[in-house]
């Protein structure tokens, strides 16, 4: 049986910019925190306030402890609520240019 090399495997992901994504894979000691996982991924600690950071989707701070195969994310803020954006595409499209009936097959009934 091949023996598990000691640490944490951990996946740090952060969005920097809008279509851009940039991942490390890191080997951390047992007990390492979020901070942590940042240090090692080199990023600059001055950005942090800016980013949202949590594992595997759900909401962590800079103290959490990290589990083996967790992945940490940075999220930038939101810069528009997305119901809002709907509202206004769909306002600005109108009814027929949008929504689960907008393409239909030459010929059929409403709403198919």
């Amino acid at each position: 049986m091949a023996e598990q090399p000691a640490g944490l495997q951990v996946t740090v992901c952060i969005s920097p910019a809008p279509g851009q994504v940039r991942e490390w894979q890191l080997q951390l000691p047992p007990g390492a925190t979020v901070a942590d996982a940042l240090h090692a991924a080199g990023l600059d600690a001055a950005a942090w306030p800016q980013l949202a950071f949590g594992i595997w989707g759900r909401s962590a701070t800079l103290g959490q402890t990290l589990h083996d195969g967790d992945r940490v994310e940075g999220c930038r803020a939101l810069t528009v609520d997305p119901k809002e954006a709907r509202r206004q595409r769909f306002a600005s499209q109108g009814a027929r240019s949008a929504g689960l009936f907008a393409r239909r097959r030459p010929g059929a009934k409403p709403g198919y």
